[in-house]
């Protein structure tokens, strides 16, 4: 019962951050936004997605056989995650908040996502035959494109610290849902053991991997709380719109001339 409660509080927090992120994307030049989206990419992705799914995947076991971990393959997870989460994230601020975008943007982030977790599925090595119900399969992609959608129309209107923590809630439930989803279509037929199960231990890489992303999302946090507020941000960019309408040059936060 622990890991299904720390995989959703892990997807939560990363969904809060990555929104955060794209709060700050939202008030700043597009070229400075850009830094901040792949932030949000790596919150959302990488420890929302990610992370969440391989901490869930820490409570599971099969009777009869051992598992061990393709590293590449589930090194390549990782980066499907983020990748396809930063691509979601990119086309949906370029279009704004037109719908085509929209849904263009969250069937790429949920297709992906859900390649993520079955390439995932696919790098655990054991003594036994996997096999997936096509029916709850296509109805887990079906959750994650969902998912995905939401969580992009979330980035795009959700402001302020208590909407953007109900929302991460919310984005947790989806996520993790999809995830447990997932599994309940997969059936697993134990064989007899004729050769030592190849690749690693969970606790050989994934801590590592899972403590390092846990790393890079303290960063992106501390990058947050370092950074202006949104209400200055938003202050900034009044003061920014005043004075270009009185033809005065452009400064920046700190009152240094632009340009």
């Amino acid at each position: 019962m622990l890991t299904p409660v720390l995989a959703y509080v892990m997807s939560s927090v990363g969904s809060m951050l990555g929104l955060l992120l794209t709060s700050r994307a939202r008030l700043v030049s597009a070229k400075e936004g850009r830094f901040w989206l792949v932030g949000a990419a790596v919150a959302i992705g990488g420890t929302g997605i990610w992370t969440m799914h391989f901490i869930a995947m820490m409570g599971f076991a099969v009777r009869g056989t051992v598992i061990r971990y393709d590293v590449p393959l589930t090194v390549v997870s990782a980066v499907i995650a983020i990748t396809v989460v930063g691509a979601g994230l990119f086309l949906v601020q370029r279009g704004g908040e037109r719908r085509p975008f929209l849904l263009a943007g969250g069937a790429l982030a949920g297709l992906g996502v859900a390649g993520m977790h079955y390439l995932g599925m696919a790098a655990m090595n054991m003594s036994a035959h996997l096999s997936y119900d096509p029916l709850i399969v296509a109805a887990s992609m079906a959750i994650a494109v969902a998912a995905a959608t939401t969580a992009l129309w979330f980035t795009i209107r959700v402001r302020g610290a208590l909407r953007i923590g109900g929302a991460a809630l919310v984005m947790g439930v989806a996520v993790t849902g999809m995830h447990y989803t997932g599994m309940h279509a997969m059936s697993v037929e134990v064989h007899e053991m004729t050769a030592p199960i190849a690749g690693a231990r969970p606790i050989d890489f994934m801590l590592p991997l899972i403590v390092g992303i846990s790393v890079v999302t303290m960063g992106l946090l501390l990058a947050v709380v370092l950074s202006p507020s949104e209400r200055e941000l938003r202050k900034e960019q009044e003061f920014l719109d005043r004075l270009h309408a009185k033809g005065a040059p452009e400064v920046d936060f700190f009152g240094t001339p632009r340009g």
